[in-house]
């Protein structure tokens, strides 16, 4: 009894406030999104309101175990739940049922299950144990290459489970690396690839002039090589190198301006033959200077080089055809109104029609008359929009705003590196999540189909979601009553 009470007594009480408002609000809108005409009350477990208050039940049922269950067992298991969750993951490949596309779903009788929302808690688990281990730096290569496989492993599970969409969660993983000593040029890498991939996919059949070229591979090409000259100067400060790139640049593109009208000059091959010809002089420039930011400046530009030209060949042959379809409607490469942009075009004129204030609970007519698909679930924030408006749309936002900077700050408030890396892994993943459904139902992000927490219709992820939060709050006890 004097442990229960020790516990209630420390427990993060903004944390457990918000999460209840969280599941509250979550279930009335799971109500409003797939209430039906004929529906006579809120509690009958023939609806998915009725079902989603099972889960919420049982919700409530693991946050208790886990808030009871000694802490010391969540690091000390890591290693063992993350191999058991893979293993999981390479059974789902070859027994779970093709659903919409993807084998990803566990079914057993009237219940289902999805093991890639329990990858996310092994992988963040078994992340915060090794990086807790004493000596670690990702400075260290061995370090350094641990950490991505352990991030990467349950990735290429899930991918090949045709989930690309739960794949891309563990891209939040480098977020809290990022904290733990990850250089920030590598986000910056990252961020300079993707732009790469979002500028030539749409633009690479765009030509130049007259049919010739491509523009898109003209553009990427030109930033790779202003990044180049940029890194240079950031890092070395070669005054004299700067001059002669801009020298080079400017005498290929002024010869190919005075004889395109004869040889027809393609300048796309122009701003290749340049970052080619840079990359490999930076790589020489290392091999007799033996300063290592040449070595890096010039793999980056070669890398980000094979990026741009692969991205084509990666959206046909590796992305499946919705996915293509939902990317390209996006980036406006496609108009698809009635297809995959149905759903997009559906929720913004639900969240529009909400207006200031909305129209009220079960009095949207977007929800009411179930023109947006998968409203209760991956579109449930247009539910949100629909029937409070603005003002309920940023209430919602507020609270994961308020969620994420309270565990920060239970993140910040030990030495205790476990504690640290697991709670950071974990708010990378709700951030993750919170933005990229916001961003798709607004129509700004692809697609590709991820919950948003403690609000979507399912057990999966409200449990998954809880176990993590509930573990951050039970790890947030043990430091309290390490310290008193």
């Amino acid at each position: 009894m004097a442990r229960k009470i020790q516990l209630s007594r420390l427990l993060d009480k903004w944390v457990i406030l918000i999460f209840l408002i969280m599941i509250i609000f979550g279930w009335f809108n799971v109500y409003g999104a797939s209430y039906g005409f004929h529906q006579t009350n809120f509690w009958g477990f023939e609806y998915r309101s009725g079902k989603q208050l099972i889960w919420i039940a049982c919700a409530f049922v693991i946050g208790g175990i886990i808030l009871l269950l000694d802490s010391k067992y969540y690091e000390q298991l890591a290693y063992i739940f993350y191999v058991a969750v893979l293993f999981l993951l390479a059974i789902t490949i070859f027994v779970a049922p093709n659903i919409k596309g993807s084998h990803s779903w566990l079914v057993f009788g009237p219940v289902s299950f999805q093991p890639a929302e329990l990858a996310k808690l092994a992988t963040a688990l078994a992340l915060a144990k090794y990086i807790s281990h004493p000596g670690f730096s990702l400075s260290k290569r061995e370090d350094a290459m641990w950490v991505f496989s352990i991030i990467l492993v349950p990735f290429i599970l899930i991918v090949l489970q045709s989930e690309t969409g739960s794949a891309l969660v563990f891209l939040a993983f480098f977020l809290m690396l990022y904290r733990e000593g990850l250089p920030g040029i590598f986000l910056l890498i990252v961020a300079c690839l993707i732009l790469l991939f979002l500028i030539v996919l749409p633009l690479s059949e765009v030509p130049i002039y007259s049919n010739v070229g491509s523009l898109g591979f003209l553009l990427a090409l030109s930033i790779i090589y202003v990044i180049e000259i940029g890194a240079i100067i950031a890092y070395e400060r070669d005054w004299k190198l700067v001059r002669y790139f801009a020298l080079a640049s400017l005498v290929l593109f002024g010869i190919g301006l005075l004889l395109q009208n004869w040889y027809n000059i393609v300048f796309d091959k122009i701003s290749l033959v340049l970052v080619i010809a840079s990359s490999l002089y930076l790589l020489f420039l290392f091999l007799f200077k033996r300063k290592r930011s040449y070595l890096w400046i010039g793999l980056f530009a070669i890398g980000a080089t094979i990026v741009s030209f692969s991205g084509d060949y990666f959206f046909d042959h590796v992305l499946e055809q919705h996915q293509r379809t939902r990317i390209a409607v996006v980036l406006g490469m496609e108009n698809d109104p009635r297809g995959v942009g149905y759903n997009v075009n559906q929720s913004k004129i639900a969240i529009g029609s909400g207006g200031f204030w909305g129209k009220g609970f079960l009095q949207g007519t977007q929800t009411k008359l179930k023109y947006v698909p998968e409203q209760d679930t991956d579109f449930i924030f247009c539910t949100v929009g629909e029937e409070y408006g603005f003002v309920g749309s940023a209430v919602v936002l507020v609270l994961y705003v308020l969620l994420l900077f309270r565990l920060i700050k239970i993140a910040e408030s030990y030495r205790d590196t476990f504690t640290r890396v697991y709670t950071y892994s974990i708010v990378s993943i709700m951030f993750f999540h919170v933005v990229i459904n916001v961003g798709m139902v607004l129509g700004l992000t692809p697609v590709i189909g991820i919950p948003l927490p403690f609000f979507s219709y399912g057990g999966s992820s409200l449990w998954s979601f809880t176990v993590m939060l509930f573990i951050i709050l039970r790890l947030d006890v043990s430091q309290k009553l390490r310290f008193r």
